[in-house]
């Protein structure tokens, strides 16, 4: 069959010192697919006076298309968690998006086309030892004020997990909210501490049959 090249979406390079995965491709055909392809690049993915609310502003969008723009980003999160947070923002007003929503996406595709280059890097030679990195904003969300949790999970240089989760009860202050991310990283810790013990044991397992 070959060296794995192209898997369902995600293009792979594999070298001497590591692998590379991202999706340029993808990004490319999203673009042509949404009518961006001759859009202008963006450097950053919002802009920091933005903020989203159920009413929005402008008219009404079609729903369904808009549910379509966000499906193809949360599918790209495979190999951009950069992303992640302003996704994740958008696609809790996919139910009555405004022009006012669909702008802020327009420019998370903006902002791809200028990095269709980036993706994960995978080096061979790295060590075993978990990292978790976490954040939170506080009452970012102007529905309900929740804050939401950011959390990434590195194995020796190696990106393993990640997630942006609106946390699921109201913070009092920005250290209750920065607490409750730090939960969720530990809880994420200690998931890939076990996942990393199973794989052990099964190398082990497989080397002793041979």
């Amino acid at each position: 069959m070959g060296e794995l090249k192209f898997f369902l979406g995600l293009q792979i390079k594999q070298l001497e010192d590591g692998t590379f995965i991202n999706q340029q491709k993808y990004i490319h055909d999203m673009l042509k697919k949404f009518g961006m392809e001759n859009s202008k690049p963006m450097a950053t993915l919002m802009a920091t006076n933005v903020k989203l609310t159920l009413e929005g502003e402008g008219d009404l969008f079609d729903s369904t298309k808009y549910r379509g723009m966000i499906r193809f980003l949360l599918y790209l999160m495979a190999s951009r968690p950069d992303i992640m947070y302003s996704v994740c923002l958008c696609e809790r007003f996919h139910e009555n998006p405004k022009m006012s929503h669909v702008e802020v996406v327009k420019r998370i595709f903006r902002y791809l086309k200028g990095t269709m280059h980036l993706g994960l890097w995978y080096p061979k030679f790295t060590g075993v030892d978990i990292m978790c990195f976490a954040d939170s904003d506080h009452g970012g969300s102007l529905i309900d004020r929740k804050s939401t949790s950011v959390v990434c999970a590195f194995v020796g240089l190696c990106l393993t997990s990640w997630f942006s989760k609106k946390q699921t009860s109201v913070a009092i202050s920005t250290t209750e909210a920065e607490y409750v991310a730090i939960g969720r990283a530990c809880a994420q810790s200690a998931m890939d501490e076990t996942n990393l013990h199973r794989l052990r044991y099964r190398l082990f397992e497989n080397t002793y049959l041979l």
